[in-house]
């Protein structure tokens, strides 16, 4: 009678470490990075400043800037540079066309530094959990 509830223990065992499994698995799944495509199938243009509303980010995810190199630009930016529409000198300005920046925890802000550009709103704040 003892190895019967010995084998009834080592099964419950091992249904509850299947159920932990899954659970890790699925947590794997649901907590993947996301890649977005900034102002979707517009790309990154004028007016897209209110693209991230209704948008969950989360740090690890990948924004992808696509536009016209010859006509926009893409600058990391603070808030202050952000706010004010001007780029500091030392700012590192990305212009492939086709640029992807993953997202850390925290704000992250981002203009076009054409003149006008952002003022046009062609500029966004995301803010990543």
């Amino acid at each position: 009678m003892g190895a019967k509830g010995r084998g009834s223990a080592n099964a419950t065992a091992a249904v509850a470490a299947m159920v932990v499994l899954l659970v890790l698995v699925q947590c794997g799944v649901t907590s993947a990075a996301t890649t977005y495509t900034v102002g979707g199938t517009g790309g990154w243009t004028f007016n897209v400043v209110g693209w991230p509303k209704g948008k969950r980010f989360r740090a690890g995810d990948t924004l992808v800037f696509k536009y016209n190199s010859a006509f926009h630009n893409l600058v990391p930016v603070n808030k202050a540079a952000y706010d004010s529409c001007s780029a500091p000198a030392s700012s590192k300005v990305l212009q492939s066309g086709n640029d992807q920046v993953k997202l850390r925890k925290g704000t992250s802000y981002f203009i076009c530094s054409f003149p006008g550009h952002c003022q046009g709103g062609m500029k966004i704040a995301v803010t990543a959990t």
